[in-house]
């Protein structure tokens, strides 16, 4: 008798059994009766009927990401991959939707993409393409947005991860980009040997400067002494004129004995007496006497002719 009736315990408790599903977290199931939409179950332990209802599926609530990578051309004729990440989850409320109305979203959203890049890229040039990047995102995703809401998708973010031109054209704008960057190392090195030579020129020329102002102020020194050894040597009777010819001899001796002293000298002393030194003074003296006579001369004649 018990093994007539375990059959059907077993049966029973398979019938049992298959009543409980589970639903996991962030998943939502859509259960159909006799293949009609019945209900949708969320996370957790569900029950249903034993071969009158059946779990027709489930969509994960999670936010998800397609990548897409499109070729296409740009303004000025140069072909680019493009990749764009779109970020997209299904919409609690809108399982029904999700489910129901599209059978492959995946490929949906892929032609959007393909619709939006290939009509925004090739109004734009190369260069262009990489800085206007985040708008074409922005129009990927404000046409993905209007289409896929209907469908039961919330388009969360696209973005435009990577482009890629073709390597010919890679290896021209680096070397545009190497041509730039000589051109202003270039630039900068002329500019820091303009400035050198500017610095060099201000420093030499005010090096002059101050070698002549040290020039002036030793003559001015040099005339203050003579002007003080004269007045003291007139105080002791001597007048100007030998007071002149004492100081020319005395610094006549001071020089040679200045010479003396340089023991690596190569210079030849000519024959010379004390008399050379009274000898110059009074050349100079009438060199003086016979200029200053010439320019009153032409002075009286510049008079008389006017």
């Amino acid at each position: 008798m018990n093994f007539v009736l375990l059959p059907f315990i077993i049966l029973g408790l398979v019938i049992l059994i298959s009543s409980f599903f589970i639903v996991k977290q962030q998943t939502a199931a859509i259960i159909e009766r006799f293949g009609r939409f019945q209900s949708i179950r969320q996370s957790g332990l569900q029950l249903k009927i034993p071969l009158v209802d059946k779990v027709a599926g489930k969509l994960s609530l999670k936010i998800q990401q397609l990548d897409v990578i499109i070729e296409t051309k740009t303004l000025d004729d140069v072909f680019v991959r493009l990749k764009v990440s779109v970020q997209y989850k299904v919409i609690k409320l809108k399982v029904y939707d999700a489910f129901y109305k599209l059978d492959y979203p995946h490929e949906q959203i892929t032609s959007y993409v393909f619709d939006v890049v290939r009509a925004e890229v090739p109004k734009m040039k190369l260069d262009d393409v990489f800085v206007k990047k985040d708008d074409i995102a922005l129009a990927v995703k404000a046409e993905l947005n209007d289409a896929m809401l209907d469908y039961g998708f919330d388009i969360i973010k696209t973005l435009v991860t990577d482009i890629d031109p073709d390597s010919q054209v890679k290896q021209a704008m680096n070397r545009i980009n190497a041509s730039e960057r000589e051109k202003i190392a270039a630039q900068f090195e002329g500019d820091a040997a303009r400035i050198l030579i500017v610095e060099k020129a201000k420093a030499e020329a005010e090096s002059k400067r101050l070698q002549g102002q040290g020039i002036a102020d030793q003559r001015r020194e040099i005339a203050r002494g003579l002007e003080e050894s004269v007045e003291v040597l007139n105080r002791v009777g001597i007048n100007s004129q030998e007071a002149s010819a004492l100081i020319v001899v005395t610094q006549h001796y001071d020089t040679l004995q200045s010479l003396g002293e340089e023991t690596n000298s190569n210079l030849i002393l000519l024959p010379n007496a004390p008399q050379a030194g009274s000898n110059m003074l009074n050349d100079m003296v009438a060199s003086f006497a016979a200029s200053n006579q010439i320019g009153e001369a032409m002075k009286a004649a510049k008079k008389k002719k006017e």
